[in-house]
């Protein structure tokens, strides 16, 4: 018989005990679970707010303030905002993309050209937030982006791809104008492994 002193007072045959466990290792899974699930609708919520106030930067940015800040103490600003018309879905652009400005939005990658110019603007941002829409992007669809100088340019998805984050190929000199969407792959994982998924766009 095994024993367990401070808990059932008593003595337990083996099926119960086995049945003991079995719930535990369930009640651990279970809160596991919770804790994940609450930190990403805790992130889900912070991004959704934050894109309230980037709403409000983004429009003095618009009127012709320089690195407007959506709150005091923010070390990024927005530089273009993103839109997909046939899904519906938009988001604030902000400058770089560093783990702090990605947690509010998309990140315009440092050392690409500004959406629009001569080669290849790299946009970056989370699976499960602002570009969780990609995974329903199609080859033709039509990408909006404009610039803090009120500029509009029209893309076309002309491919997608899945790569290594260290071999993406991805060439921000390249000809042409162009743009590349990232984000984690695959969608839906918990945990963050060495695979992009690359939205690619040309200029109309």
């Amino acid at each position: 018989m095994i024993r367990f002193a401070g808990v059932f007072g008593g003595r337990i045959t083996p099926t119960k005990a086995a049945h003991f466990l079995a719930g535990a290792a369930a009640f651990v899974l279970l809160a596991f679970s919770m804790t994940q699930l609450g930190k990403g609708v805790y992130i889900k919520a912070k991004a959704e707010v934050a894109q309230v106030m980037l709403e409000r930067a983004w429009g003095e940015t618009l009127a012709g303030a320089d690195a407007a800040k959506p709150w005091p103490w923010a070390d990024m600003w927005p530089v273009a905002k993103i839109e997909a018309p046939r899904l519906g879905q938009s988001a604030i652009v902000l400058a770089g993309a560093s783990g702090e400005a990605m947690a509010f939005g998309p990140g315009l990658m440092a050392g690409t050209p500004p959406p629009g110019e001569r080669g290849m603007a790299v946009i970056a941002a989370h699976r499960d937030t602002h570009f969780r829409f990609l995974q329903d992007i199609e080859q033709g669809d039509e990408i909006r982006i404009t610039n803090a100088d009120g500029t509009t340019h029209v893309f076309r998805v002309t491919a997608m791809a899945i790569v290594d984050a260290d071999r993406s190929g991805i060439d921000p000199y390249g000809p042409g104008r162009h743009i590349a969407l990232v984000t984690c792959y695959p969608f839906g994982a918990l945990s963050q492994g060495p695979l992009r998924y690359v939205v690619f766009g040309e200029a109309v």
